[in-house]
């Protein structure tokens, strides 16, 4: 069960991450003129990521740029969870194929058990949330000292990671309703039962 539960704005979080990601941007100038090394190369696509629920304790959400194989810079805001417990899970890509026209490639997983997840990472340009209940939230915390959720070791090894950079973390937290538009996710752990991987012809996104 979560205590103490309370609520943050995410468009008020988003305003205040703003500086930080312009700073971490900046950096992208050397690293497009090879001067520095990207540590982790995303596709560059976009895609969703819908959760019924999402349960985490040890929560931390900061900001770094990612990076695509062609050097295009991506500012996100990265959700990282020690342990997440997740139900209701639908991820959706669309892929334009010439001739054919669109086709969608989407997952869903946790209908009836929960998904479990260890250092799970959420790379987002987007995130809302119908509710969101926090623990011993903390808004404000220098990215290099969250010490109550995790901090992606490719992040914090990168340029782009600012240590005095905004960030907020909270013991533990609950989401419903979650919609994630997301350029990456990785986690050390993800036990999704009832798996099932369709692609269709046409658009059937998430949300």
């Amino acid at each position: 069960m979560l205590h103490r539960a309370g609520r943050t704005s995410w468009k008020r979080f988003a305003r205040v991450l703003v500086p930080s990601v312009l700073a971490a941007a900046a950096l992208g100038i050397g690293m497009a003129q090879g001067a520095l090394a990207a540590s982790f190369l995303i596709s560059g696509q976009k895609f969703q990521v819908a959760l019924d629920t999402l349960e985490v304790r040890g929560l931390s959400i900061y900001s770094t740029v990612d990076v695509t194989r062609q050097g295009t810079l991506v500012p996100v805001a990265v959700t990282g969870a020690r342990r997440a417990e997740i139900s209701g899970l639908c991820q959706s890509l669309v892929v334009p194929i010439p001739v054919l026209g669109p086709y969608t490639l989407r997952v869903t997983g946790g209908g009836r058990r929960h998904i479990e997840a260890r250092n799970l990472f959420l790379d987002a340009t987007s995130l809302t949330s119908g509710q969101a209940n926090f623990n011993d939230l903390e808004i404000g915390v220098a990215a290099g000292a969250v010490s109550k959720g995790p901090i992606s070791p490719g992040d914090r090894n990168s340029r782009f990671f600012d240590p005095n950079g905004f960030a907020q973390q909270a013991d533990s937290a609950l989401l419903r309703d979650v919609r994630f538009t997301t350029v990456a996710v990785s986690a050390a752990t993800f036990n999704v039962p009832d798996l099932d991987l369709r692609v269709r012809q046409g658009r059937h996104e998430c949300f």
